[in-house]
Parts: structure tokens; sequence; C-alpha cells
């Protein structure tokens, strides 16, 4: 698994957005770095996983849960 080292200030949503081109991945972000779900604003050094994350997933992630 390939992973991301933070920098100063990062957000879940703004790695979301650097690695896999979409906000919408930052739940499969959280699901994969359990120890770093109390984190709002990373410091810099911080090693996040990423999972892989295709395309399919990117469109389903983008609908609305009550629009599934």
């Amino acid at each position: 698994m390939n992973t991301y080292t933070t920098v100063q200030g990062d957000l879940w949503d703004s790695i979301a957005k650097k690695v896999y081109g979409t906000e919408a991945a930052m739940d499969v972000l959280m699901k994969a770095n359990p120890e770093y779900l109390d984190v709002a604003v990373f410091g810099a050094g911080v090693k996040i996983l990423l999972p892989q994350f295709t395309a399919q997933e990117a469109e389903r992630a983008a609908v609305p849960p009550w629009r599934k």
C-alpha cells in the first residue's frame, strides 16, 4: 500500500483531493487510517496509508447517500 506524508495544515479532504483528485475519497482515507480519526488538521510528517481508489469508486462516492 502506498503512503502520503502530510505537510503542515493538511486536512482529510485536501489530502484526498491531492492524491485521488476528489474530496469524495476522504471517507476511504479515514477508514484506512483509523488511528488519526481524531485529527482535523495534520502536522508535517504524518504517514497516511493510501488504499486503492478506482474511478468507479470515485463516481459512487460523489453521489450523496440519499441518491444511492
